[in-house]
């Protein structure tokens, strides 16, 4: 093998092992905003506090604000973490701020929850 097919070689496995590890998580950044694998738009809660470790948004306020519920294939990694939920669930995290939908979104790239009450926040790059 010559010296540039190996170089070629090496960068192609490499942007694979890239698109794999980008692949892997829970959410991405699209059009500017933080959305789940789902195309749907994700917002955090200033009233939730970075790093507790839980959400304050339980009962009818996550009836409004589902959260973003970890699978059991999520391996949190980077700026993602989990939180435990007050129904024992398992909810994502960025930065250290749990991870919401807004049930008024109804298709993809729609993001009317953002500064709703000016307590509610699409997360932005």
């Amino acid at each position: 093998m010559k010296f540039t097919q190996f170089i070629a070689a090496l960068a192609l496995g490499g942007a694979f092992l890239t698109s794999a590890i980008a692949a892997d998580a829970p959410a991405k950044m699209s059009g500017g905003a933080l959305v789940a694998a789902n195309g749907m738009t994700l917002y955090t809660f200033d009233n939730d506090k970075a790093g507790s470790g839980k959400s304050v948004c339980n009962g009818p306020c996550a009836g409004l604000w589902p959260p973003l519920l970890a699978t059991p294939a999520d391996q949190p990694a980077g700026d993602y973490s989990a939180v435990t939920r007050d129904d024992g669930a398992t909810q994502l995290a960025y930065k250290g701020k749990p991870l919401y939908f807004y049930k008024a979104d109804q298709k993809a790239g729609d993001r009317t929850g953002d500064n709703f009450k000016d307590v509610w926040h699409i997360v932005k790059e």
